[in-house]
C-alpha cells in the first residue's frame, strides 16, 4: 500500500549538501538529451521569445503526458559501474562532477545489448549524476512510482530519462530543486519551463513555488496569456490558481475600456477574451456592445459558421450578461444565425423573465446566484433600465432607473450618469442624473433629466411625471410633471429634483435612499400622436 506523502518538501528540508554525491547517493541517473524537432525551434522570422514560447507550450499539450525512462541491469551496491565515467566508493565524501557524453558512431554498435531498450543516435547527449532515491521520491510522485513499482526495476541501481534539448536546462533546476528547495533563475521563461517539468515529474513544491515566483514578476499581455494556456496543459492545474487569477486580475486592468482597446482586445485569443469578458470591471455602454463585439471577435477567429457557433455556445455565451441587454437587442439575439438557437433561446427567455422580476427580487437573484456573474451588473457607461411600454389608450412608457449610493457619491461636484435608450412612439430616449447647482449657484444638488435621442427632424410633444420611492412608507411619490416638445438631441428636467441640498439628500439618514439603492420613476405619454408631424 501506497504511504500517505504530500509529495510537497518543507521549507527547512535542505539537502544540497546531497546533491551529485556518490556519498549520499544509492542510484544514477543517465539524463538522454535529443535535438528539439523543428518546430519546437522555428518560430518564424520576427517571431519573439515569448511567441515561440507559446508555439512550444501547444506543441506540448498535444503530446502525450509521459516520461521516457528506462532501467538498466546494475547490481545494487555502493559501487558505480565505471562504464559512465563515475567512481563511487573511492570518492571520500567527495562530489562527483556530473559527466556529459557525446555518442559517436563508434558506440552505436553497444546499442544492440539487450540492457538499452532505447534507441541509440549519434545526435544524442547524454548526462549522468549520482541521485538519492529517498529524496527524489519524498519530493517526486512521479520517482516514488518509479522506485516503489514492486517490479525488479526497482531494485536497479541505473535510471535513464530520455528528454528533449529544450528540456534541459529546466531538468537540470528542477533536480537541485529537489534537493535544496531553491531555483537559481528569475527569467519568466526558464520559470515556465521548469514549471512544465516540475508538472511532469509531479513535484508539487516546485510547481507552486513558480507559480508564487512568476506572480511576482512583471506581467505583460503575452506572459499573462502563457499564464492562462497552462491550465489546459499541466495536471496540477489547481498549484498554479493564484497566477492564472493574476493574469486574469491583469488582462482585465489592460483591457478595461472595451471601446478603447477594441482593436487589441479582438486580436486575443480565446483565453484572453474570457478573462476580459469576465470582469464585474468592464467599461462598456452598455450590455448590448459586449454582444457585439462577441460576436465580431467570434467571426474574427472562426470563420467556419459550425465551428463559431460551437466556441459561442460553450465558450462565451455565458460571459455575456443577458438580463442587462436591452429588448431590441434581445429579439435579435433569437435571428442571428451565428448562435444556436436552441441555446440562445432559452438565454434570452431566461433574461426576459429576469426584466420582469421586481428590483428587489433582481437583486436578490443576483446575490443567490454569486457564483453565476449573469446576473452581475459591470460598470456600464449607460445605466440599465427597466422600461415597459403600451400602446393603448395611448403610446405611453413608464421607465425605472435604479442609482447605488456610492454612484450618486460620485457624481459629485458635477457629474453625470446616462440610462440606456428606451422607446416611446418609435423614437429612442434617456434619462441622466447630474449633480449641479441650483439656480440660485448656492448649493449643491440632484437633478434629473429626460432626453431625446437625435435622430431625423421628428417633433414629440410628451407629458412627464419623476417619481422616486422615499422613506417610510416606501412608494413613488411624485417630484415633479410637466408637457414638453422634443427635437432632436433636446432635453428637459429639474435640477434640483429633491428641492434640498446635496448634503442633506447623501446623507445618511436620507429619505431617498432605501438599502443604499435610489429608486427613480419617470412616466412618458404622448396624448395626440395624430398631431405629431415632420418639422420643415
Amino acid at each position: 500500500m501506497e504511504p500517505v506523502f504530500s509529495f510537497s518538501g518543507s521549507a527547512d528540508q535542505n539537502f544540497e549538501f546531497a546533491f551529485n554525491s556518490s556519498n549520499f547517493s544509492d542510484r544514477v541517473l543517465r539524463i538522454e538529451i535529443v535535438p528539439d524537432s523543428p518546430e519546437d525551434t522555428t518560430g518564424g522570422v520576427g517571431t519573439s521569445g515569448l511567441a515561440r514560447h507559446r508555439k512550444r507550450r501547444r506543441a506540448d499539450v498535444k503530446k502525450e503526458r509521459a516520461v521516457e525512462f528506462n532501467l538498466v541491469s546494475f547490481p545494487h551496491s555502493n559501487q558505480i559501474d565505471d562504464d559512465d565515467g563515475l567512481t563511487g566508493a573511492n570518492n571520500e565524501g567527495e562530489a562527483v562532477a556530473m559527466i556529459e557524453e557525446f555518442s559517436s558512431g563508434d558506440e552505436l554498435s553497444q546499442c544492440s545489448d539487450a540492457s538499452w531498450s532505447m534507441e541509440c543516435s549519434p545526435s544524442i547527449r547524454i548526462k549522468s549524476l549520482f541521485i538519492s532515491s529517498a529524496i527524489l521520491a519524498a519530493k517526486s510522485r512521479f520517482f516514488y512510482k518509479l522506485f516503489s513499482n514492486g517490479m525488479r526495476e526497482s531494485d536497479q541501481g541505473h535510471a535513464t530519462l530520455r528528454i528533449s534539448a529544450s528540456e534541459e536546462a529546466a531538468l537540470m533546476e528542477l533536480l537541485s530543486f529537489m534537493y535544496s528547495g531553491k531555483l537559481s533563475t528569475n527569467s519568466p521563461m526558464l520559470l515556465l519551463d521548469i514549471l512544465m517539468a516540475a508538472d511532469k515529474f509531479e513535484v508539487a513544491s516546485c510547481v507552486k513555488h513558480c507559480s508564487q515566483l512568476l506572480r511576482s514578476l512583471p506581467m505583460s499581455t503575452e506572459t499573462a496569456l502563457l499564464y492562462l494556456e497552462l491550465t489546459s496543459s499541466i495536471a496540477m492545474s489547481s498549484a498554479i490558481q493564484p497566477l492564472t487569477n493574476a493574469a486574469k486580475e491583469f488582462l482585465a486592468k489592460s483591457f478595461k475600456d472595451l471601446t478603447k482597446h477594441q482593436d487589441g482586445l479582438i486580436e486575443l485569443p480565446l483565453v484572453g477574451v474570457e478573462a476580459v469578458l469576465s470582469s464585474d470591471e468592464l467599461q462598456v455602454a452598455s450590455e448590448d456592445a459586449v454582444y457585439d463585439f462577441v460576436l465580431k471577435w467570434a467571426r474574427h477567429h472562426y470563420p467556419d459558421l459550425e465551428e463559431r457557433r460551437e466556441i459561442l455556445s460553450s465558450h462565451l455565451s455565458h460571459l455575456i450578461r443577458f438580463p442587462y441587454m436591452s429588448c431590441r437587442k434581445l429579439r435579435k439575439v433569437v435571428t442571428q444565425n451565428d448562435l444556436d438557437q436552441e441555446i440562445f433561446s432559452k438565454v434570452v427567455l431566461e433574461a426576459l423573465f429576469f426584466k420582469a422580476e421586481t428590483p428587489h427580487r433582481q437583486r436578490a437573484l443576483a446575490s443567490e446566484q454569486s457564483s453565476n456573474r449573469r446576473y452581475a451588473e459591470r460598470a456600464y457607461k449607460y445605466r440599465p433600465v427597466k422600461a415597459i411600454e403600451f400602446e393603448l389608450p395611448h403610446p405611453q412608457c413608464i421607465v425605472y432607473l435604479d442609482l447605488k449610493q456610492e454612484e450618486c457619491a460620485h457624481l459629485f461636484p458635477s457629474g453625470r450618469v446616462y440610462s440606456q435608450a428606451f422607446h416611446l412612439g418609435g423614437q429612442g430616449f434617456f434619462l441622466s442624473a447630474h449633480c449641479n447647482m441650483d439656480q440660485q449657484s448656492s448649493f449643491h444638488c440632484f437633478g434629473l433629466f429626460l432626453g431625446m435621442q437625435e435622430k431625423g427632424s421628428v417633433s414629440f410633444t410628451v407629458d412627464y411625471e419623476f417619481a422616486a420611492r422615499a422613506k417610510p412608507s416606501g412608494e413613488f411619490i411624485s417630484k415633479y410633471k410637466g408637457y414638453y416638445t422634443f427635437t432632436g438631441g433636446k432635453a428637459v428636467g429639474y435640477r434640483n429634483l429633491f428641492a434640498i441640498p446635496w448634503t442633506s439628500f447623501m446623507a445618511d439618514d436620507s429619505l431617498y435612499f432605501i438599502n443604499g439603492v435610489l429608486h427613480l420613476r419617470a412616466e412618458l405619454t404622448i396624448k395626440q400622436p395624430q398631431q405629431q408631424q415632420q418639422l420643415p
